[in-house]
């Protein structure tokens, strides 16, 4: 049976003093949570910070990125044995912002990819499709795409190592949402790709929903079968907001 997941990607927001507030209402509220595993990626200098305020608090910890090379002259990059100093579990890998805004190509999301999951990070690994692929109908091509640049160099098994975040770009700050039809729709398109390779890896891999899930809509899009939680942005920058989504499994 696969667990909820909810993890919280605080983008590149936040404060010393505004984390301090958020973890320790996270916190406070965390007992009422007993369906999900909660999960916060926090902006990479505040990493030590958010170790420290979790304590021994049930909450993963995650990073936003992570390189595609151990070590070495690759200026403003983020080695994986250095988040793992930190008890990282998670790192987010090829986050639509990531793609359009910084070119991230679906080989170099691979690499990430590969280097997270040798190091011992699991990657909270990205896909989904634009508003004009949407609507050019291409959507299943876009995902499977993405998808097979793990799969072709690292084989079907390596995804049974990671959680899947499908994030339909087009309902993401935009005010629109993918109904919860439309998204079990693709999550269950994803999981039949997989089962056709690997059944025990598409039955064991979860697959969360990225496209503004917040509060009011998770209960409905938490129930669908093929949605096994959410990657949060905007409402896990408020505690309440972020634990009523917990709540919601």
């Amino acid at each position: 049976m696969r667990r909820t997941l909810i993890a919280g990607n605080w983008k590149m927001n936040g404060s010393l003093a505004s984390i301090n507030e958020l973890m320790n209402g996270i916190k406070s509220g965390l007992s009422d949570v007993t369906n999900a595993d909660m999960a916060v990626c926090p902006p990479a200098v505040y990493i030590p910070a958010v170790r420290e305020l979790i304590g021994d608090a049930h909450i993963g910890l995650g990073s936003q990125n992570v390189c595609d090379q151990a070590s070495g002259a690759f200026t403003g990059e983020l080695a994986a044995s250095m988040l793992k100093e930190f008890d990282c579990q998670y790192a987010i890998i090829g986050h639509s912002e990531r793609r359009s805004l910084y070119g991230e190509s679906d080989e170099l999301v691979a690499r990430r990819f590969a280097m997270a999951v040798e190091s011992g990070l699991i990657p909270l690994f990205c896909i989904g499709e634009t508003l004009e692929e949407r609507e050019s109908g291409v959507t299943e091509d876009v995902v499977s795409r993405q998808i097979d640049a793990v799969i072709n160099t690292q084989g079907v098994e390596a995804i049974a190592k990671c959680v899947i975040a499908y994030e339909p770009v087009w309902a993401i700050g935009t005010g629109k949402t993918a109904s919860p039809e439309q998204a079990q729709a693709v999550h269950a398109y994803i999981r039949g790709k997989l089962a056709a390779l690997n059944a025990e890896v598409a039955e064991k891999v979860q697959i969360l929903y990225g496209g503004s899930m917040n509060a009011g809509n998770a209960a409905e899009l938490l129930s669908q079968p093929d949605i096994d939680g959410g990657l949060i942005g905007g409402a896990s920058l408020k505690p309440e907001d972020f634990l009523a989504i917990g709540k919601s499994a």
